[in-house]
C-alpha cells in the first residue's frame, strides 16, 4: 500500500456562538482556510488535487448542497476537481482525513485536501411539511445540534437521550464525580492558557478578516471561546441536564464556529509538488456503542485501531481526545488505563476550552497532532473523539 502523509493544514480561530465567526457563512468559512493552505504550497498544481473531502454535521442550512464543493469554487480551485462533504456527526472532519488517506494508501488518489466545517451559530430552525391537507398544526425544531424528526421506532428501541444527558449517562454509569468532571475541566482550561500564551496555537491558525458594515474590517486570529475560572467557580454552576445531575457548562465542550483543512498526498506527491510532511497516517477505526452512553465511543474505536497495529496504550505519546463532555472523557481514558492527569492527553487544551465547532474538530485534532509530533520527538499520536448516535472514531499517526 502506498503511504499516505499528512502534510501542510489550518484552521481558523475557534469562534464563541454568536461570536467574531457567526456573520461568516459556513461555505465562504471553509473556502477562507483552503486558500490559506494552499497559499502555503506555492509549488503546488491545484489542478492536481484528485479530490477535496470536508465534514460537516448540519448540512440544514447555508452548508447544505456539498458544502465543500460549493467552498473549492468560492476558493478559486478549478471546477475540474471532485469535492464530497461526509457526515459522521461530531466524528466528520476526522473520517474526511481517514477517507482521504485510504484513497491514498489505495492507490486512486496522490493529492487530498481534507477538512471540516460548521458554523452553529448559522444552524437554522427547520419546519417539516404539513401532514395533511391545509393542516393548522406544526413543528419546529433548532438544527444547531441534536435529534430533530425523530423516528418513534428509533425512541422507543433506544432512547433520543440529549448530548448532555448521554453525558449524564456516562457518568451515572462509570461513576464520574462532579469534583473529577471539574477538575479535568480546570486543566483544559489551564493547558488551552498556556498553549496561547506561548504561542503554540497561533501555529496552527490562519486569521479570518470580518468585514464590517460601518467600521474597519476586524482581524480575527485568537480562539475565543478558553474561559478564565477557578475549581470554586466551577463548582458553583448549575447542572441543568440532570436533577442533581453532574453536568454543567463549565465541564461540557461549547456550541461554536470554525473551519479547518489539511493536505493529503502521497510519497510521489510530496515530491512531485515539494510539500512537507508532517506525519504519517497510518490507519483509521470506527466502532459503535449505545446511543445513550455515545460518549464511550473512543474507547472501542481506539482500543481496536492499537490492536490492528499491535501498539498499547503506553506506545502512544500524544493522544488528542475530543473533549465532548469531562465526563466521558474521563470514562474513555480511565478505560484505556490512563490517570485523570495523563500529560499525554490534550497537551495544548480541548474541546472544553476551545471549543466543539462539530464538523471540524475532527480535522483539528489530526492539524494539532501533527504539528506536535513534527516539533518533538513523539513517535505515534492517537487522535480519537465520540459521536452523536452512539459511535466512536479514531485515527492513528506516525512522526516523519
Amino acid at each position: 500500500m502506498n503511504t499516505a502523509y499528512l502534510c501542510e493544514g489550518l484552521r481558523t480561530p475557534i469562534g464563541r456562538y454568536g461570536g467574531t465567526l457567526s456573520s461568516i457563512r459556513p461555505d465562504d468559512l471553509l473556502a477562507g482556510v483552503m486558500q490559506s493552505v494552499l497559499a502555503t504550497t506555492p509549488e503546488l498544481d491545484v489542478a492536481a488535487i484528485d479530490d477535496v473531502i470536508a465534514g460537516c454535521a448540519n448540512q440544514a442550512g447555508e452548508d447544505n448542497r456539498n458544502v465543500a464543493r460549493m467552498a473549492l469554487l468560492l476558493a478559486g480551485v478549478p471546477e475540474t476537481v471532485p469535492a464530497v462533504t461526509m457526515n459522521r456527526l461530531c466524528g466528520s472532519g476526522l473520517d474526511a482525513v481517514g477517507t482521504a488517506a485510504r484513497a491514498i494508501m489505495s492507490g486512486e488518489a496522490n493529492l487530498i485536501l481534507a477538512g471540516g466545517v460548521e458554523s452553529m451559530s448559522r444552524a437554522p430552525f427547520v419546519l417539516p411539511k404539513s401532514d395533511a391537507a391545509f393542516s393548522r398544526n406544526t413543528q419546529m425544531f433548532d438544527t444547531t445540534m441534536g435529534w430533530r424528526f425523530v423516528n418513534n421506532e428509533l425512541k422507543r428501541q433506544y432512547g433520543v437521550d440529549s448530548m448532555p444527558e448521554t453525558a449524564e449517562n456516562v457518568a451515572q454509569d462509570f461513576a464520574i464525580s462532579r469534583q473529577d468532571q471539574d477538575a479535568f475541566a480546570f486543566r483544559s482550561q489551564q493547558k488551552a492558557a498556556q498553549a496561547i500564551k506561548s504561542g503554540r496555537l497561533a501555529e496552527e491558525i490562519c486569521a479570518v478578516t470580518i468585514e464590517q458594515k460601518r467600521a474597519e474590517s476586524v482581524r480575527f486570529s485568537m480562539d475565543e471561546h478558553p474561559r478564565q475560572t477557578t475549581m470554586e467557580k466551577l463548582a458553583t454552576l448549575p447542572t441543568p441536564f440532570k436533577q442533581n445531575g453532574t453536568v454543567t457548562a463549565g465541564n461540557a465542550s461549547g456550541i461554536n464556529d470554525g473551519a479547518a483543512v489539511v493536505l493529503v498526498a502521497s510519497e510521489a506527491a510530496v515530491k512531485q509538488h515539494s510539500l512537507k510532511p508532517r506525519a504519517r497516517i497510518l490507519g483509521m477505526c470506527t466502532a459503535g456503542v449505545e446511543p445513550r452512553i455515545m460518549g464511550m465511543g473512543p474507547a472501542p474505536a481506539s482500543e481496536q485501531l492499537l490492536s490492528r497495529f499491535k501498539l498499547k496504550v503506553d506506545d502512544i505519546e500524544l493522544i488528542e481526545l475530543n473533549e465532548a463532555f469531562a465526563a466521558q472523557a474521563l470514562a474513555v481514558t480511565r478505560r484505556l488505563g490512563l490517570a485523570d492527569d495523563d500529560e499525554r492527553v490534550n497537551p495544548h487544551g480541548g474541546a472544553i476550552a476551545l471549543g466543539h465547532p462539530l464538523g471540524m474538530s475532527g480535522t483539528r485534532l489530526a492539524l494539532s497532532a501533527s504539528i506536535e509530533l513534527a516539533d518533538t520527538s513523539k513517535r505515534f499520536a492517537l487522535c480519537t473523539m465520540c459521536i452523536g448516535v452512539g459511535q466512536g472514531i479514531a485515527l492513528l499517526l506516525e512522526r516523519v
